[in-house]
């Protein structure tokens, strides 16, 4: 703590010497700008750089460079005639690289005159006009206690909750775990964490570098017909381009491991990006003497190339590599790892890109395969294996997505997808298992199965007069593993402006999804379940306090149905599973051993209030959002409880000042009440009419970050302070029998002040 404290020291007293010393330096600002609809370049649109008299114009290929701007973080409009103008902020130009922006702007099919500005900061695509939260990657990487991570980000947003400290289980408006859909460029893929949980979506850490990322986009309901196979939410992540001038790179130390970036041309045609991270939490947890340690690799390569100009071609590969070792040397250690179940998993995506421009729109074909290998292993006090299960999932897939502008009123967009399973798994338990409810366990099954997904879907987005536009779709999906192998997905919404400022929202849609892998394997009498089916009505309004801030109010219905749940466990339906790190503690209830029905049902209802001011020429920069949810779930025995994720209110505020080219400073505060567990007995057994009848305490923590800049000649250096729970509040979890000492007490391992230092130099 002493050295941290000196650094802090040495931190705020360069501060003079450096802003003398980067006044007159500048960077290249470059940059493309599209039609959202057709993505054809807008040639001669205009570029200027907010609160400044430097512009310029695009050419002929929808591009432009602006030189010798001075560094600092700015707000850049573009705008053309025939269309909307849109401002992207937090465009941070420096001497390393170039700022490169993207701008993909809408057509305008009526002149509205100036009070066009006010929506410049905030547009929505017209496919999806709810529920959605767009963030660029300035935005994610600055966020006090978000480790630079594209998940941890997004779950500051409104109707997110998160399960456990320190890791990235979504809980969206009231769903499970497994809930959640992830579209990297183009590819759906079924987690994007290390040390994943199998069937859902979760895990401490994402393996995405922030570094690449060009902009998310986060649907937490409505989300169009385009998207199926999930239920809560969709989260898009967009990846750069490689830099074109020049080879460069940037090295990186952060909160919680080191890395390697480089990209550059590969000819005038083309650029590719690459990524090397590894952990060091495990040389930490090492030195520290803990018996479990974990590791990690992850490696990202993207490659695109022009092969005409209506005509681009991107490749690209990511690899997480995920080991756990365990250290047995003393009785602590054993009985520690005892309560654990580790997992070495490898994770793969890789994919092909076409994409061509036609007359009025453009389609996207993409080849993909994704891969997710698991080893999970739990261990008694004796070394005796408890549980193992090794999984193997392929899933290749091709994909074509055509959108076609009908005319600047109306859209029309359709595809399909297909996809060919490829799954075995070996699961093995291999003593009979008691759960703490008195059920008992045992599996010992080797599958190897093979099978077919599809979908297809149209969408039509239609602007009927000035200010009321119309989206209706539907989705057609088809899976051969479960009994009922079709599902219908209609999906529609409508939205007025009522003025320029203000705006009313409305959606309606169904939603399926297939049961996870995992749970169709294990027990052959599970090909029985249903798709999982859910029912969403959501309504909102959105106003406009000034060009720059926007406040609005959600309100949302979910009603669930056909869930899986267990016959063995009649209080068990598989929403409460998928999170933490599972293991005997929850009678491995996420693997679905049990033998399923399809007979779970449940209800969330909520509302969200999300009030959010983005950078502009008053330099500072937040968001507040305050949920209300309630989640009930019954399983087979009828019995409606609350979920196991119901937290029934979450407040975030978050927010930054940035006090000029070298200095910016954050913060973040997020409170949330305590979900719902189930207490003990006396010796150690759970009494099922008390399932989720009790709850934990209410979380809440500070994260503050300091930020400096350091541009030299040809390259420059980014270090930031980062103090997650600075009060140092112990966060509570769902309290554990110790079966030593007959006591119920917290799990081990909560983290409460954490501070971190990170350094990146980029050239």
């Amino acid at each position: 703590m002493k050295l941290f404290l000196f650094s802090i020291l040495v931190f705020l007293s360069s501060n003079i010497f450096a802003q003398e010393s980067t006044q007159k330096q500048t960077g290249l600002l470059t940059g493309t700008i599209l039609n959202t609809s057709t993505k054809e370049p807008v040639v001669g649109a205009s570029i200027v750089i907010l609160g400044t008299v430097i512009g310029t114009a695009t050419d002929i290929d929808g591009k432009f460079v602006i030189k010798s701007v001075p560094i600092g973080t700015y707000n850049i409009r573009a705008s053309a005639l025939g269309f909307l103008s849109m401002i992207k902020t937090d465009i941070v130009v420096s001497v390393g690289k170039p700022a490169d922006v993207r701008f993909e702007i809408m057509e305008s099919s009526v002149e509205l005159g100036e009070v066009t500005i006010t929506t410049e900061y905030f547009q929505k695509s017209p496919d999806v006009p709810i529920s959605v939260q767009t963030l660029g990657a300035e935005e994610i990487r600055r966020l006090p206690g978000g480790l630079e991570d594209v998940v941890r980000a997004i779950s500051i947003l409104p109707g997110v909750a998160q399960v456990q400290n320190g890791r990235n289980d979504l809980i969206v408006r009231g769903g499970a775990p497994s809930e959640n859909l992830f579209v990297i460029d183009n590819i759906e893929v079924s987690n994007i964490n290390h040390f994943g949980t199998q069937g859902a979506s979760g895990g401490p850490l994402s393996y995405v570098n922030l570094d690449f990322v060009s902009e998310t986009s986060f649907k937490t309901g409505g989300f169009g017909a385009k998207y199926g196979d999930k239920l809560s939410s969709v989260l898009s992540i967009d990846l750069k381009e490689g830099r074109t001038d020049r080879l460069g790179g940037k090295a990186t130390i952060s909160a919680s491991q080191f890395g390697l970036n480089l990209e550059g041309p590969t000819n005038e045609n083309g650029s590719f990006l690459f990524s090397a991270r590894r952990s060091y939490l495990d040389f930490i947890f090492k030195a520290a003497g803990f018996g479990f340690v974990p590791e990690y690799w992850d490696f990202l390569g993207k490659v695109n190339y022009k092969l005409s100009p209506k005509d681009q071609l991107n490749v690209l590969g990511v690899v997480a590599l995920d080991n756990v070792k365990l250290f047995n040397d003393t009785e602590e250690k054993r009985f520690s790892n005892s309560r654990i179940l580790s997992s070495d998993q490898t994770q793969f995506l890789g994919g092909v890109s076409w994409r061509h421009l036609f007359n009025h729109g453009f389609s996207n074909i993409t080849l993909s395969q994704t891969y997710n290998g698991y080893n999970f292993v739990q261990n008694d006090t004796t070394l005796n294996p408890i549980f193992k299960s090794s999984t193997d999932e392929y899933e290749t897939s091709l994909r074509a997505d055509v959108l076609f502008q009908l005319s600047k009123e109306s859209e029309i967009t359709f595809g399909a997808l297909g996809k060919f399973v490829d799954f075995n798994s070996n699961i093995i338990l291999p003593i009979p298992f008691w759960t703490n409810f008195g059920q008992q366990l045992t599996a010992n099954s080797m599958l190897d199965t093979t099978a077919i997904k599809s979908a297809g879907y149209v969408q039509l987005s239609q602007l009927v007069s000035q200010n009321i536009r119309l989206t209706i779709g539907g989705r057609v999906d088809y899976f051969n593993l479960i009994k009922n192998s079709i599902s219908f997905s209609p999906r529609f919404s409508i939205s007025y402006a009522a003025n320029p400022v203000l705006t009313f929202t409305t959606s309606i849609g169904q939603y399926h999804q297939a049961p996870s892998y995992i749970w169709l394997v294990t027990n052959p009498a599970n090909r029985n379940l249903n798709y999982v089916t859910v029912e969403q009505y959501v309504a909102g309004v959105e106003y406009l306090l000034r060009s720059d801030v926007k406040i609005s109010l959600e309100g949302y219905i979910k009603n669930y149905s056909d869930y899986p749940t267990s016959i063995t466990r009649p209080y068990l339906v598989l929403a409460n599973t998928g999170a933490g790190f599972g293991g005997s503690q929850d009678g491995y209830a996420s693997f679905g051993l049990d033998p399923l029905v399809s007979s779970g049902n449940g209800k969330a209802h909520g509302l969200e209030l999300f009030l959010q001011k983005k950078l502009s020429d008053v330099p500072c920069y937040g968001l507040v959002s305050i949920s209300w949810n309630e989640t009930k779930f019954a399983a087979l025995d009828g019995v409606s409880r609350a979920s196991a994720y119901d937290q029934r209110w979450i407040i975030n505020l978050g927010g930054g000042y940035i006090l000029n080219e070298l200095w910016e400073f954050g913060g973040k505060f997020r409170f949330a009440t305590g979900r719902p567990y189930t207490p003990y007995n006396p010796d150690g057994t759970q009494i099922v009419s008390a399932y989720n009848s009790n709850r934990i305490g209410a979380n809440h923590s500070l994260d503050i970050r300091v930020d400096r800049r350091w541009n030299f000649e040809r390259w420059n250096l980014i270090t930031y302070i980062d103090i997650q729970n600075i009060y140092n509040r112990k966060a509570l979890d769902i309290p554990v029998f110790d079966e030593r000492t007959k006591e119920v007490k917290q799990p081990e391992g909560t983290i409460a002040l954490l501070p971190s230092i990170g350094v990146s130099a980029e050239f």
